[in-house]
């Protein structure tokens, strides 16, 4: 008969690991601080003409994206724009605000910082948390390339690249089925190309489109407008950047929930995560 010991021995068995450094901890709590205030201080100057080009000057009659007030029927309703289609989005976009105290604006005044109009302190929300953004981001590359973070966790291997592991990855997914046990202890490759791609590609633009803007920057690197296409070019494109950080964020949030909030939360905060390993082996 098999003692008690013996039993467990093998069990699925609990154990922390390490998984994300200080660094990599401090520079995200920071980032979800910054980008938060950054997003609401540019909805507060993209209040201040809530209309989008391409280009390098404003066609007015011609944007591909505006948020509106247009009277229909002698009842003003927001209308959004976006290419030849229109939407009514009254009480959130064009024209919102409690009922019978609505007003002409492109987005809400809970979605902007400040929730007034006040485009100068929007501006200056702005850029403050623009420049903070950047040193914070300054820093994790700075460790992660030093430290050997990027290498070591975000670089995929030969065996993820392969055509069949990337096809199996991407079926796990669609169905939310989370990586267990010795699997879990490291990213996966959806994961790793994703991260890449924001970190080394979204991010970059939108910083760089964001200089784009700035009459100080024009003057001294005139030939970066011109990459992006013109000025309303790279308005939009910050605009869009803006937009796919913030689809990244939803993802990243329900899948964060999915596959086991506290557990998430607990290996961003103490750098520690739980996963099941064969008779408590660590």
């Amino acid at each position: 008969m098999r003692g008690p010991k013996a039993a467990m021995a093998g069990k699925p068995t609990k154990v922390l690991v390490k998984r994300h450094a200080l660094v990599t901890r401090l520079t995200h709590w920071l980032n979800v601080l910054v980008i938060s205030l950054l997003l609401m201080s540019g909805l507060q100057i993209f209040n201040a003409h809530p209309a989008l080009y391409w280009g390098a000057k404003s066609t007015f009659a011609e944007p591909w994206l505006a948020m509106t007030k247009e009277e229909i029927g002698d009842q003003p309703r927001g209308i959004t724009t976006v290419g030849g289609l229109k939407f009514d989005t009254t009480g959130v976009l064009g024209w919102s605000g409690p009922e019978g105290m609505r007003e002409q604006r492109g987005f809400p005044s809970w979605a902007t910082v400040p929730s007034w109009r006040d485009l100068a302190t929007g501006r200056n929300w702005h850029f403050f948390f623009a420049w903070l953004f950047v040193l914070n981001g300054f820093v994790y590359l700075a460790w992660g390339l030093l430290g050997g973070h990027l290498r070591k966790d975000l670089l995929p291997n030969r065996d993820q690249l392969a055509p069949g592991h990337i096809l199996h990855e991407i079926s796990t997914h669609a169905r939310l089925k989370f990586a267990k046990g010795e699997e879990a202890r490291r990213y996966n490759v959806i994961q790793k190309f994703t991260y890449l791609a924001v970190i080394l590609v979204l991010l970059p633009t939108m910083v760089a489109t964001g200089l784009c803007m700035s009459p100080g920057f024009n003057a001294a690197a005139p030939w970066l407008v011109d990459v992006f296409g013109g000025r309303q070019s790279a308005r939009s494109i910050h605009f869009i950047s803006a937009g796919l950080i913030v689809a990244f964020v939803v993802v990243h949030l329900v899948l964060v929930v999915l596959s086991g909030l506290w557990n998430n939360m607990r290996s961003m905060i103490t750098g520690r995560y739980a996963i099941e390993v064969e008779g408590g082996r660590s």
